[in-house]
């Protein structure tokens, strides 16, 4: 009996001591301030640091732990079309609470998706869920969102878009605003955090990594759309980081009060086409512009046009040919 104690209480030994966490080396911090002393770090560098004197934001040698690798090449499709080139087309989506829906439409031949915020009631849960469900579909995710807003513009980043759209752009000070939120030091003020961005799934594993390569990889559109905004449109369009500039055709009829057609509109049209020609820009419009000269980035439709656009190519003659009761709900009226 007094063996089997022994061995009883060997074995809970070994067990409790295979079973115990090996102890975290402590960490040291060679150049931190010491405890409870004031390290005189406002006047003073550190031996080895670049930046050196009295710290002077205004003066910082920003440094290079966030470049990109010599040679890194453009990742994101949307991005690397208009640096060929290429016209960028987005279909719209407004409905994203179901994301399959979404994903039907990321897989269905765009370039991007323009998931649409301003004018749709979807929430950025939704939205991020959609997102992740198909991240590598053909379509990579992009967003128009409400307004220019750091939260706004940093909950569509950090939830994987890689084509931002900025509506109602009036003034330089909005258009450099939006390019603060959205690119990572040193050009802009982005926040480092979390999200699907980040994930290995998303864009985590991307060459270079995502925080330091998604500066030379975001699409920035930003939209001019009043009459305040042609005013400032040359300005707006050359603000460093802005992609292209587009011009809105619906509400630059609704602020104009002009259709297209009319010369009025074509000639707001034609300031923002200027400003982007100025400035080296893209140009951005609706689809049905495709034709309309320098014009190299557009939105398409959305899910429910292109279900019924689906459906007629799908039926061709038997497309709209139900049988007409006489009586009954689905008699003619």
């Amino acid at each position: 009996m007094r063996y089997r104690s022994i061995v009883l209480t060997s074995c809970v030994m070994l067990l409790v001591t295979s079973a115990a966490p090996a102890a975290e080396p402590a960490q040291s911090f060679p150049l931190a301030a010491p405890a409870g002393k004031d390290s005189n770090a406002r006047q003073a560098a550190p031996p080895g640091a670049v930046n050196q004197g009295p710290f002077d934001d205004a003066k910082w040698k920003y440094g290079n732990a966030f470049n990109a690798p010599a040679g890194a090449k453009i990742w994101n499709p949307a991005k690397l079309k208009l640096m060929q080139g290429g016209k960028l087309v987005g279909g719209t989506v407004q409905n994203v609470s179901d994301p399959n829906v979404y994903c039907a439409m990321a897989n269905a031949g765009y370039d991007f998706i323009w998931t649409e915020v301003q004018h749709a009631p979807g929430s950025w849960d939704s939205i991020w869920r959609a997102w992740r469900t198909c991240p590598h579909a053909g379509a990579v995710p992009g967003v128009r969102i409400s307004y220019t807003d750091e939260r706004e513009i940093q909950h569509a980043l950090d939830g994987g878009a890689l084509v931002l759209v900025v509506p109602t752009v009036d003034t330089v000070e909005e258009a450099r605003e939006a390019v603060q939120w959205a690119y990572f030091p040193p050009l802009g003020r982005r926040s480092l955090g979390g999200g699907n961005a980040f994930d290995p799934a998303m864009w985590g594993s991307v060459p270079g990594g995502y925080r330091n390569t998604i500066n030379d990889n975001l699409v920035l559109i930003l939209m001019i759309e009043t009459l305040a905004g042609l005013r400032n449109a040359d300005e707006i369009a050359n603000v460093p980081g802005v992609t292209a500039v587009f011009a809105a055709s619906s509400d630059l009829g609704n602020f104009s009060g002009y259709r297209q057609g009319d010369p009025d509109y074509e000639r707001a049209i034609n300031i923002v086409h200027d400003a982007a020609i100025k400035a080296g820009k893209k140009l951005c419009g609706p689809w049905a512009w495709k034709d309309r000269p320098d014009f190299t980035c557009f939105q398409a439709q959305n899910e429910v046009a292109q279900i019924g656009r689906g459906a007629r190519a799908e039926l061709g003659d038997a497309h709209n040919t139900q049988a007409k009761p006489e009586v009954g709900p689905f008699a003619p009226k």
